[in-house]
């Protein structure tokens, strides 16, 4: 059976204003459900089953919609900001990369799942599905999330064992185990230099305060994959797709504890 949800709630969900401009409209003659005007939005109506029209135009009801943004260096990864443009604001302002164009999201309650830094690019998770972004953010499933990294400095020889061992930042902060990849030549102390770094974990600039705990200072930095989702190379900074019913589906089964790193 479809879900009911009061009329109200569906057309402020689906973007068309506010509750208080809702109930303005309908004392007003402009929505109708299956064919008939309705001048009170505080009944319930099934979303997927009932027609709702709003000054004429269908409204089609979307529970959950997921998108895989790219996110660019500058944005920041929020739903509002006063000073700087917004993963949201990008998301909505442009229509999805797919074949033959697509629709920009229907729903208006969509969030950034965590957050980069404003000057870190890579893969964010949008959307609106509040369960599943708290079992890919909370601690107790340590969702591994990988990046690629252009660090200066010099690393210690015991590098790659430190991250394993895991690190304590200058804090005192102790860390869980995480892996560390050269992408130049396999060499992991000599810098400047590419890496690649598996977490388990996203604290304040976790990953900037790793290196600058072994003397060396992050330049660069993307994410590449959380969980099974992995960014789509495809993808330009600042372009976003929907995900695919298997990549929903994939998010959706994490174990509830990691294989391992």
């Amino acid at each position: 059976m479809d879900k009911k949800i009061r009329l109200d709630r569906f057309l402020a969900d689906m973007g068309v204003g506010t509750r208080s401009q809702i109930r303005d409209m309908a004392k007003k003659g402009r929505i109708e459900v299956n064919g008939v005007t309705v001048r009170k939005t505080d009944e319930k109506i099934q979303a997927g089953r009932d027609i709702v029209r709003w000054d004429g135009e269908e409204v089609a009801y979307v529970k959950a919609e997921y998108y895989m943004l790219n996110k660019p260096s500058g944005v920041v990864s929020a739903t509002e900001d006063n000073l700087h443009e917004t993963v949201i604001d990008l998301v909505m302002k442009h229509p999805p990369k797919i074949p033959g164009g697509g629709q920009s999201p229907k729903r208006k309650d969509l969030f950034p799942v965590g957050r980069l830094d404003i000057d870190t690019e890579g893969l964010l998770l949008i959307t609106n599905d509040g369960e599943l972004a708290h079992r890919l953010l909370s601690p107790r499933r340590h969702v591994d999330k990988r990046y690629f990294a252009r660090i200066t400095g010099k690393l210690p020889e015991d590098a790659r064992k430190r991250f394993e061992e895991g690190l304590t930042l200058s804090d005192g902060t102790k860390l869980l185990p995480a892996h560390l990849e050269a992408r130049d030549g396999g060499k992991e102390n000599q810098c400047p230099g590419e890496v690649a770094v598996t977490i388990r974990e996203g604290k304040f600039h976790q990953v900037k305060r790793m290196f600058e705990a072994l003397g060396c200072r992050v330049v660069y930095l993307k994410r590449l994959s959380m969980g099974s989702l992995v960014l789509d190379e495809s993808l330009k900074p600042g372009e976003y797709r929907p995900l695919s019913e298997k990549e929903v589906e994939e998010l959706k089964t994490l174990e509830k504890e990691p294989t391992g790193l």
